[in-house]
């Protein structure tokens, strides 16, 4: 994860030779551990189950153009290995709120963007658009057009950077 963030925050996307092999890995060490491994508390349905929650999290924004989805398969793979190491139920709280943690760090590095920029006039107004769109449009698809058409205005954010930071915060609170 700290390499698919790195590379999110130098090209804005994270590799799919990242997030594939993080995402089947998780399986794998969850069918392991169905096998005996016991390397951790999950099997194969904990990790498909946290890779499904990462999927289900950040599908919506994926939807409406609001992320890329090198940054979902990212969650999807981090879902898989916590699943996996970690079993149900504790890996859903733990996908949840490590994701809710990242959303915070975003926001907060959004907060600091928008400072630095200084241009708080540009941002309201985006943010009233995008609101606008979310209450107006007819369809899922008619909000990612919108999107895509601001696409160019936007101060981009490489949200595998946060997520990273919340989830792998979250686990270092836990321990």
């Amino acid at each position: 994860m700290i390499a698919a963030a790195i590379i999110d925050w130098w090209k804005f996307k994270v590799p799919n030779k990242l997030t594939f092999p993080l995402i089947i890995s998780g399986w794998v060490l969850g069918l392991a551990n169905n096998f005996g491994l016991e390397a951790g508390a999950g099997g194969i349905g904990s990790a498909l189950a946290g890779t499904f929650l990462g999927l289900g999290l950040l599908l919506p924004i994926y939807a409406i153009g609001g992320m890329g989805a090198g940054d979902v398969k990212m969650t999807m793979g981090f879902g898989s290995w916590i699943g996996a190491f970690y079993g149900l139920p504790e890996c859903l709280g733990i996908i949840f709120w490590a994701f809710c943690a990242g959303t915070i760090v975003g926001g907060v590095i959004a907060m600091a963007m928008i400072l630095l920029r200084g241009q708080y006039g540009k941002n309201i107004l985006h943010v009233r658009e995008i609101v606008g769109d979310l209450f107006a449009a007819q369809s899922l698809g008619d909000i990612a057009d919108k999107a895509n058409r601001r696409r160019s205005r936007w101060h981009r954010l490489p949200y595998g950077v946060p997520l990273c930071i919340g989830f792998l915060g979250y686990l270092f609170f836990l321990m």
